[in-house]
């Protein structure tokens, strides 16, 4: 079944406005076309439509402290994609991941976890961290496409085996029914805080398992 990312928007829409209008207050207005179609010649490739789709919603947002996403992972504006999109593929090391070839996309996928991978160009991101973490939109023309991955300098690219990060509308919908259901969402619970903002308290795991 597909899922709507618009239909998504709108169930976080409503639930921020009544239960945390400090972070509803903190979404952006919807990007200019022109915006998205800057970012996509800064990157040399059209972005994939259910990011666009989510930044004519919303064009990131205007107080970083709130924490949109799990992880405190907020959404970025075009322009800011774009801008750390150019810091992002700074790190890659094309010369290691040119020598190793398939043997790197192999490890990524048995592991799950990549070095080399850290920087690609064609991993997008979109959301960023206070500690300068990122999700990113897998644009590679394989099997990972559309899928979503988080990003550390340290650990590197990290993809994760729940079905939540299959695509950005399951991500986004997973987001919705976390927060109207009052569930945590893997390792992380939606709260209010204080000041009428969403956070995302982190969880430990009671089992051990590994649930990114």
């Amino acid at each position: 079944m597909n899922v709507s990312i618009s239909e998504s928007w709108t169930r976080i829409e409503n639930w921020l406005s009544e239960h945390a209008p400090a972070t509803h207050a903190a979404l952006a207005p919807p990007a200019h076309p022109e915006d998205i179609a800057a970012t996509e010649r800064v990157i040399g490739r059209p972005l994939l439509k259910p990011l666009v789709t989510s930044l004519l919603r919303h064009n990131g947002l205007l107080d970083q402290r709130s924490s949109l996403l799990p992880g405190t992972y907020g959404p970025m504006s075009a322009g800011r994609i774009a801008a750390d999109w150019k810091l992002f593929t700074g790190f890659y090391d094309k010369r290691t991941a040119d020598e190793q070839g398939e043997e790197a996309d192999y490890d990524f996928m048995r592991i799950g976890v990549s070095s080399v991978l850290y920087g690609h160009p064609q991993l997008i991101p979109f959301a960023r961290d206070l500690g300068g973490g990122y999700l990113v939109l897998d644009h590679r023309p394989e099997t990972d496409q559309g899928r979503v991955h988080e990003a550390e300098v340290t650990e590197g690219i990290m993809r994760g085996s729940h079905d939540r990060w299959t695509s950005l509308p399951v991500l986004i919908e997973a987001v919705a029914t976390a927060l109207e259901t009052g569930q945590p969402l893997g390792d992380n619970m939606p709260v209010v805080d204080d000041e009428q903002r969403l956070q995302w308290d982190y969880i430990p795991l009671r089992s051990g398992r590994n649930v990114l």
